[in-house]
């Protein structure tokens, strides 16, 4: 499993890879949690290389979208993997985000595909 990894501290993105299991969530935390307080406004998180994630990446996830709004920063999630995708329609979490999710072959709401 790779560590997640900044990609561009400037520009307050970080990406994640591999697991975010309870395996690394400790880890991943202090991560995530020092790159929200350096990002100065918003932090992108692109989440396309997570290969799997459980209830406890869920709930750091969850812990870094309150901690954002509590220090009035934002949180934006970004390229959604299948594994990503695959847990927050299961436990329909996506709107907590902020973030609409388009599946492929969904047309938005309201429209034509």
């Amino acid at each position: 499993m790779s560590e997640p990894n900044t990609i561009t501290a400037r520009t307050g993105c970080v990406r994640l890879e591999g697991e975010v299991t309870i395996y690394h969530a400790a880890a991943q935390k202090e991560l995530l949690l020092g790159a929200l307080a350096g990002c100065g406004g918003t932090l992108v998180l692109d989440l396309s290389d997570v290969t799997e994630i459980d209830t406890a990446g869920l709930q750091l996830l969850m812990l870094l979208k309150r901690t954002a709004v509590d220090q009035g920063h934002g949180l934006r999630l970004i390229g959604h993997s299948p594994a990503v995708l695959e847990v927050f329609e299961l436990v329909n979490v996506a709107g907590i985000f902020g973030d609409p999710l388009l599946i492929d072959g969904q047309a938005p709401a309201g429209g034509t595909p």
